[in-house]
């Protein structure tokens, strides 16, 4: 089985422009650990969660499955690693 490393990222959103002062979390995924966001300890599992049910849907095609690890980083921070099953 093939797989694809990719790392989670939180990234805000700003929406500017005339009537668009909203602001967003969007969960998006990087194939470098250099741009991996670093939770605390007691957030992570939060942000696992709401990926994993997301990663469900995007099923499909080459992409057989999704696997999470964490891994530590800096400053006891943990980052989150998706493994993408592809065949």
């Amino acid at each position: 089985m093939q797989q694809n490393i990719l790392y989670l990222t939180v990234l805000p959103l700003f929406h500017m422009g005339p009537g668009l002062h909203r602001t967003e979390e969007v969960l998006t995924l990087f194939p470098s650990r250099d741009f991996a966001t670093q939770f605390f300890q007691d957030e992570v599992d939060q942000y696992i969660d709401s990926l994993w049910h997301r990663l469900q849907q995007l099923r499909g095609g080459h992409v057989t499955g999704y696997a999470l690890e964490k891994e530590d980083a800096d400053e006891g921070r943990v980052i989150v690693r998706v493994i993408q099953n592809v065949g």
